[in-house]
């Protein structure tokens, strides 16, 4: 039949009983088959110069936009044992609601008066802080007296010593009249013995003179005797002065020292309080934390920790919760090779799980169940899944992103690039070039001028 053979076998075939093979015969297939391929490949070929819309392809997640609004997880900030649940899963909440209480389970806190108790500490500090301050006060007056009664006194002293100078200068100013009289009245006494020699005196005028002059000398040892007295007086008020100086300076240096001692103590004082202070507003603020709130409005989603009794430690999860009011957001993960073509406000098409779609990668406008959205954010710093993170926001010029949403939910990503001729994205694709970085000119432009053509 395929006439590959020198022999033939038609001679022994009855066509009347096979009446496919004659009508095979006598078909003229081959130029319908030329026809069809011929047909085909035209079609091709305009494929090939249908413009193509380059993307970058990747896998994510919906989020939130703002950080505060993403799920979130409560923690105990106090370790304790817990008493009471208010809430269940699945129930909203509003910022300030009780979710559970927790009683203490440390012994430095098990007083229940302990507040009571620290207040009354920092009353019974802070009088004695107000009597150190009294005390200082007394001492500053004390001072002030001992200086103002030192300078009178020392200057009574200075006084009774310039008195004594005085009568010392008066007393030997006397001495010298003294001396002198005794010298005249000697002189005279020496004469009259010489004239009552010569019979020219009588005894009593003699004796008269000689009284006159021991009473002179008499004189003479009482005024030495004063201007001694005098000198000793002087000597005595010097000492003085000096002992006045040097008794207040003690006496007003161990006020001032009193003074020092009170103030250390005051300070001292002054010290616990600050440290009753911490501590009492320690304790006000632990004892708030007893009580465990929401953070935020939004729905109980999860409780890590249930049942009654149970101890819980310090900075332990204790539920989950999900903000009730949050703007959507989608994370998506690229290449490394690809973050260079990446920009802020590129737009992306996101098909998210859940939702029907149908999806022609290389003609976004006739996808349909996609949504659009545009890049506002672009991590700096790789992924622990070796690929970089990229945050998209809603388009606002797009269809609004579907109510039912929920954060977590996945999501299939075309990050849109340039158009470019099919014949040239299979070319790009067979020999693993990436998509092309265009600056600003038409991708038509960049095909038929490669110098305006930068890629990566």
């Amino acid at each position: 039949m395929l006439n590959i053979s020198n022999k033939t076998i038609n001679q022994y075939i009855d066509r009347s009983k096979v009446p496919a093979l004659v009508w095979a015969e006598q078909k003229k297939s081959g130029r319908v088959f030329i026809k069809i391929m011929a047909w085909f490949f035209a079609f091709l070929l305009v494929m090939m110069f249908i413009p193509w819309t380059q993307n970058i392809v990747g896998r994510g997640n919906v989020t939130t936009i703002q950080l505060d609004q993403r799920p979130q997880t409560i923690h105990s900030v106090l370790p304790g044992r817990i008493e009471k649940w208010f809430v269940k899963e699945g129930d909203f909440v509003y910022k300030g609601d009780t979710i559970l209480f927790i009683s203490e389970i440390k012994d430095d806190y098990l007083d229940p008066e302990l507040l009571s108790r620290t207040k009354e500490q920092l009353t019974a500090k802070e009088m004695s802080v107000q009597s150190y301050m009294e005390k200082v006060k007394a001492l500053d007056v004390q001072i002030v007296a001992l200086l103002q009664t030192g300078v009178l006194k020392l200057e009574q002293t200075k006084n009774k010593y310039q008195q004594a100078k005085l009568k010392v200068i008066a007393d030997s100013i006397d001495y010298e009249a003294a001396k002198i009289d005794f010298d005249i009245a000697s002189q005279q006494y020496s004469r009259m013995q010489q004239l009552h020699a010569e019979g020219l005196k009588s005894l009593t005028d003699l004796e008269n003179r000689n009284r006159v002059k021991q009473k002179a000398q008499a004189d003479m040892i009482s005024c030495e005797s004063r201007l001694l007295s005098s000198r000793n007086e002087l000597i005595n008020a010097q000492v003085e002065l000096t002992s006045i100086q040097a008794e207040y300076r003690s006496a007003v240096a161990k006020a001032e020292s009193d003074k020092y001692a009170t103030m250390s103590g005051m300070f001292d004082a002054e010290a616990v309080v600050t440290k009753l202070q911490n501590q009492y507003m320690n304790y006000s603020v632990r004892a708030g934390m007893y009580y465990i709130t929401a953070p935020q409005d939004g729905y109980v989603t999860r409780a890590i920790q249930s049942g009654v009794g149970e101890t819980i430690k310090e900075g332990e999860v204790l539920l989950s919760i999900m903000p009730s009011h949050y703007d959507l957001a989608v994370e998506m993960y690229v290449r490394p090779i690809d973050l260079p073509l990446i920009k802020i406000n590129h737009k992306v098409r996101i098909q998210f799980d859940g939702w029907p779609a149908i999806v022609f990668s290389g003609w976004p406008n006739t996808s349909f169940g996609t949504y659009g959205g545009r890049i506002f954010a672009i991590d700096n710093y790789i992924s622990s899944n070796g690929m970089y993170r990229v945050m998209v926001q809603p388009d606002p010029d797009e269809e609004t992103w579907p109510d039912a949403l929920r954060v977590g939910a996945g999501t299939h990503n075309m990050l849109l690039l340039n158009d470019v001729p099919v014949w040239y994205e299979l070319w790009r694709q067979i020999n693993g070039f990436p998509p092309d970085y265009y600056t600003g000119t038409s991708h038509m432009d960049d095909i038929s001028n490669p110098s305006t053509n930068s890629k990566k």
